[in-house]
């Protein structure tokens, strides 16, 4: 059932994930979280500053109520599952960008200003990382 992935900072992104809250798929038959992938990758191939985190797909990540899930994480840092974006390039940035502010912090905890405008209202968990507990 798992699978090995490169170690360190990474976007794991739920390739099966709705493409909205009221469709499953696109008018293609695409799944709304295998183009949000999709568009991130593109965004990192056009603009290298945004390519310091790994985007990583996976199917499920059992937030089925939600569509276009993804999960921040990085070693002995805070994880986030975020959620309900649009799988479009602009949803795509604001991931990226955070995931870039939460590789470069201590701890995984960005500080609210830095939080591009596009991942405000999409937070669904904080997981601490093995070991720990957040204050």
């Amino acid at each position: 059932m798992l699978r090995a992935a490169a170690p360190g900072a990474a976007i794991v992104v739920c390739s099966t994930c709705r493409f909205s809250a009221a469709a499953r798929e696109d008018e293609g038959g695409r799944r709304g979280g295998a183009l949000l992938a999709e568009a991130m990758r593109a965004l990192q191939a056009d603009e290298p500053d945004l390519a310091g985190v790994a985007v990583q797909e996976m199917p499920c990540l059992f937030a089925c109520k939600r569509h276009c899930v993804v999960l921040i994480r990085a070693p002995g840092k805070v994880a986030y599952v975020l959620g309900d974006f649009a799988p479009d390039r602009e949803a795509a940035r604001a991931i990226l960008e955070y995931a870039s502010h939460h590789a470069a912090s201590d701890e995984g905890v960005v500080r609210y200003a830095d939080w591009p405008d596009g991942v405000k209202g999409h937070f669904i968990t904080r997981t601490p990382p093995e070991g720990h507990l957040c204050t």
